[in-house]
């Protein structure tokens, strides 16, 4: 993935939302993205199924549920950017409602 293309997919509130949310938590269900994003579980699912094909995001299923999670096969460069919107004081403060909401969250998964 080149820089442009990375940087368009995080174009969409949606999906840095989720990628972040991913990042901090290590891996996440469709439903608890569903809840703390206070989405539809399809806009979800569509989003995430981007992030995917991409290579940023792969997922794994255990028994009904599907997990997703960063993927390790990802250049340096992509992985520093990633750590540094997760570790990101402004953007933890613009999206703390959905943190705040996921940890709210009873066990669903």
């Amino acid at each position: 993935m080149l820089p442009h293309q990375f940087f368009k997919l995080l174009s969409d509130e949606t999906r840095m939302r989720c990628l972040l949310l991913i990042a901090r938590e290590s891996r996440l269900c469709v439903n608890q993205l569903t809840e703390a994003l206070d989405e539809s579980q399809p806009k979800i699912s569509r989003h995430l199924a981007l992030l995917r094909q991409s290579g940023v995001l792969v997922d794994t299923r255990e028994g009904q549920w599907v997990y997703y999670q960063i993927s390790t096969e990802l250049p340096g460069w992509l992985n520093k950017i990633i750590e540094g919107l997760k570790q990101s004081n402004c953007l933890q403060t613009q999206y703390k409602k959905d943190t705040d909401k996921l940890n709210a969250m009873k066990a669903c998964c």
